[in-house]
């Protein structure tokens, strides 16, 4: 869970403002600094310039850092200088992913309940106060997150403050603005990461009904398994027999700002296998380790309709969940058996350990028939997606190719990484069944386009994309801002592209 660190805007000089931790800047190569740096260089008696950059050598590198104490020279306890590397190089997302790293450090300092800091990016390169400001509440928030609920021993809370301090009314004016948008967008990107990371024991189809049964300025409807069966869902039911835990299918709706007047209506399906065994072909222990993580594309859209209330989109979102686990028990789906999908479609099951896009097939299917403009599904779908992309980047796909080019800008914006595969009508090939209109798998080779392709006889006059972050929504060791496990894969991009 993230600390409660209060993030705020306070007018005032940094010289003089009182905290325990005072947090400015350096361009790679800088040898004297300016700016706001500068000032606090010429205040602490040239101690930057003359010590830490011309005897110890601080470089400004994007993501040193470099803590010395102030002598009482300051009001500031004291100071750390970090680095932002080449001014070329310098854009938001690595003011995000800064503001991470700055947060970590004072976490791990004796006493740091105060921070100030600069407005990093303030007018360098063009980029607006509230933009650099909502950056660093984002990371800030980021950085302080670390899931201990099951710790008998809580690490203690060390950072309770965190300011940005500027002399200027109109930067003070934007930087609040940015800090409330980062802060909705940060609180969404760690009630994914708690999802994500909780214990499947916990996180059940139950459990996420009841979450977004919890919501507020939404209608939430959640189907039971009867009424899933007469709607025809025979795919996702196919997937939950194996389990004692009920499947729920979940659809929650936001009507827009001014419901008369809404610009755009889009749904969003997040992949809701809240623990995925293979089910008869069941996953090698290694590979079984972290499935809790395999609700990832549910627990996004979670957090994203939960922020919706704070954010204010004028447009109508549904947000929907075919929630259920994929377990081996008595009553589970076998290889060979044949489902059908909610449009009536036939499946024939090649291998239990794709259900995910059986369960969205119906799911798609759903969508298609509230009459949205756009539909989008994201999930953890494909070991080949992860083999193709690693964990950078998350693949996209979909039948229309200005909401991909959108997708791909809006996470491009947000700190995210997407790249375009292709959906070439060879690829379906290899879903042929002899008995039935399809398998369930084909080759491995392609494998992630190949799920994409089966999605889409699932799709029926909508814009569509479907988002695979099977590589990006759970890390094994720390990368950019985030430490090892649930990222939230996909929230600021969702958030950004609704709010578009």
């Amino acid at each position: 869970m993230a600390d409660k660190i209060e993030i705020s805007v306070e007018k005032g000089l940094l010289e003089k403002t009182s905290a325990n931790v005072l947090v400015v800047n350096l361009f790679e190569g800088v040898k004297i600094p300016a700016g706001a740096t500068g000032a606090i260089d010429a205040a602490l008696g040239g101690l930057i310039s003359k010590f830490v950059i011309a005897k110890e050598g601080f470089d400004g590198k994007f993501g040193k850092t470099y803590l010395l104490p102030t002598h009482g020279k300051i009001a500031a306890e004291k100071v750390l200088v970090v680095g932002l590397g080449k001014n070329k190089d310098f854009t938001p997302n690595r003011i995000r992913e800064l503001s991470a790293k700055v947060i970590k450090k004072c976490l791990k300092m004796g006493n740091a309940k105060k921070v100030i800091s600069v407005l990093h990016g303030a007018g360098i390169g063009g980029y607006d106060p509230e933009v650099s400001a909502r950056m660093i509440a984002e990371g800030t928030l980021i950085g302080g997150y670390s899931f201990d609920k099951y710790k008998s021993e809580k690490a203690p809370k060390k950072v309770e403050e965190f300011t940005i301090v500027d002399m200027s009314d109109e930067n003070c004016k934007k930087a609040k603005a940015g800090i409330k948008k980062g802060k909705i967008i940060g609180t969404a990107l760690n009630f994914a990461r708690d999802l994500s990371n909780e214990q499947p024991a916990y996180a059940t189809p139950t459990k996420l009904a009841e979450i977004a049964q919890g919501l507020k300025d939404v209608e939430t409807k959640v189907y039971d398994i009867d009424e899933i069966e007469e709607m025809g869902m025979g795919a996702f039911l196919g997937v939950a027999k194996g389990s004692i835990q009920l499947p729920k299918f979940i659809h929650i709706k936001y009507k827009g700002a001014n419901p008369k007047a809404v610009q755009k209506k889009i749904a969003i399906i997040g992949k809701g296998i809240c623990f995925d065994s293979g089910g008869l072909d069941i996953k090698p222990p290694s590979s079984m380790l972290n499935m809790k993580d395999d609700m990832s594309g549910a627990a996004a859209i979670l957090a994203v309709m939960n922020a919706l209330k704070d954010l204010k989109p004028n447009c109508e979102v549904h947000g929907i969940i075919a929630a259920c686990e994929n377990m081996p028990g008595a009553s589970a789906y076998k290889p060979g058996d044949i489902l059908t999908a909610k449009n009536g479609k036939t499946i024939e099951i090649d291998n239990t350990d794709a259900e995910g896009r059986l369960t969205l097939a119906d799911a798609l299917c759903y969508a298609c028939e509230l009459g949205v403009d756009e539909v989008i599904d994201i999930a953890t779908l494909t070991g080949a997606c992860v083999v193709a992309l690693g964990s950078t980047a998350s693949g996209i796909m979909g039948n229309h190719q200005p909401t991909i080019d959108k997708l791909i800008k809006c996470a491009n914006s947000g700190g995210e990484k997407m790249w375009q595969l292709p959906l070439f009508e060879e690829y379906a090939d290899s879903l042929k069944s002899d008995i039935a209109d399809m398998k369930n798998t084909g080759s491995r080779m392609g494998g992630a386009q190949i799920a994409g392709v089966f999605l889409q006889n699932f799709v029926k006059k909508v814009h569509w994309a479907h988002i695979d972050i099977a590589g990006t929504a759970y890390l094994d060791k720390p990368q950019h801002e985030f430490p090892k496990g649930a990222t939230g894969a996909g929230v600021r991009t969702l958030i950004n592209y609704i709010m578009m």
